[in-house]
C-alpha cells in the first residue's frame, strides 16, 4: 500500500494548534503524525488520501488566524517501511515491557520483551495512545482470557496479551492489508504463530464471537460507531479498553458505552490522549 504524506507548516506555531489540526485530520483518516519543527507531518493510505478535503480544512485554520501551508507526496510501500524502519528506536515501559526491532541490541531486561519490524507508521508503539493501552494491560490478568485486538496495526498489543498468558487462538483484526500482513508476521517473529489469527475486516468480524476482554485503539468516531457491537461480543463482567481519542472526547464514548450496559471503571491520560477501560455488567 502507499500512502500519502501531507507536510503541514503552521505559522504562528504552537502545540495546541498542531493537536487540533491533528484532531480534525483524525477525522479524514490520517493514521500518524510527526512533528518537525513548525512542520507537522501526516500520513494516510493513498486510497484514502482526498486533496480537497485537506485544503478544506486549512481553510478553515486560515479564518482563524492561523496561517497553514501544506505540501503533498506519495511514498512508495518499500520506502515507507524504510523510512520507519530507520527512525525506529525501543519503547520501554519500566521493567515490565520492551518494544523493539530485531537489529535492537543490549537492551535492558524486560518481563515481556516484543520484537516487530513495522511495516506502517502507527502500532509501532511509539504513539501516547498505544503506550496508554499497554500500560493499562499490563496491569490486568488476562491469564486464559479470551481477547480480541480490535484495529491491531502491527499487532503489538496481541503480541503483549498472547505473552501474558491470554487463550489462544487469541483474535486480531484491522481494515488494512498490509496491517494484517505485518500482525501475522511479527506473531510468528515472537513465537506466537498459533496464538494469534490475524483477520482482515471490520468490527461486523466479531460477529457471533464472545470475549473476556477487548482492546480497541482506533479513533474516536470509528469507537462510537461500533462500541454497541463491541458489547455484544463481550462477556458479563468482561472488560473494553478503549483509546485513540483526546481527553475531551471521554464523555462521549463513556455515554455511548453506557447506552450498551458498559460502565467506566478506569481511565488514564497521556499528552491529552486517553484510555478508558469499561466493564459489561
Amino acid at each position: 500500500m502507499n500512502y500519502a504524506e501531507v507536510c503541514i507548516e503552521i505559522n504562528p506555531f504552537s502545540e495546541e494548534t498542531a493537536e487540533l489540526v491533528i484532531a480534525h485530520l483524525s477525522e479524514l483518516a490520517f493514521e500518524s503524525f510527526l512533528t518537525e519543527g513548525s512542520v507537522l507531518k501526516c500520513y494516510i493510505s493513498e486510497k484514502e488520501y482526498s486533496s480537497e478535503a485537506v485544503k478544506a480544512l486549512i481553510s478553515e485554520f486560515d479564518k482563524a488566524g492561523c496561517v497553514l501551508k501544506s505540501t503533498a507526496k506519495i511514498i512508495e510501500h518499500q520506502n515507507w517501511n524504510a523510512l520507519w524502519e530507520s527512525n525506529f528506536t525501543p519503547i520501554i515501559v519500566d521493567d515490565r515491557c520492551i518494544i523493539k526491532a530485531s537489529f535492537h541490541k543490549d537492551l535492558p531486561d524486560a518481563k515481556y520483551v516484543i520484537t516487530i519490524d513495522p511495516k506502517m507508521a502507527f502500532g509501532t508503539g511509539h504513539h501516547q495512545t498505544t503506550r496508554l493501552v499497554i500500560e493499562t494491560l499490563l496491569e490486568m490478568d488476562v491469564q486464559n482470557k479470551r481477547v480480541l485486538d480490535m484495529g491491531c496495526g502491527t499487532g503489538i498489543l496481541a503480541i503483549l496479551a498472547a505473552k501474558m498468558g491470554a487463550a489462544y487462538p487469541l483474535v486480531a483484526i484491522d481494515i488494512d492489508d498490509i496491517a494484517v500482513e505485518s500482525a501475522i508476521e511479527n506473531s510468528t517473529r515472537n513465537g506466537l504463530e498459533y496464538k494469534i489469527n490475524a483477520i482482515e475486516g471490520d468490527a461486523s468480524s466479531v460477529k457471533d464471537l464472545t470475549f473476556d476482554l477487548i482492546l480497541a485503539n482506533i479513533n474516536r468516531n470509528i469507537i462510537i460507531s461500533d462500541i454497541g457491537i463491541y458489547s455484544n461480543a463481550l462477556i458479563s463482567g468482561g472488560y473494553l479498553v478503549l483509546s485513540g481519542f483526546y481527553e475531551e472526547d471521554s464523555p462521549l464514548i463513556v455515554n455511548e458505552g453506557e447506552k450498551f450496559g458498559l460502565t467506566p471503571v478506569f481511565s488514564k491520560s497521556l499528552d491529552n490522549w486517553t484510555v478508558i477501560k469499561m466493564i459489561k455488567k
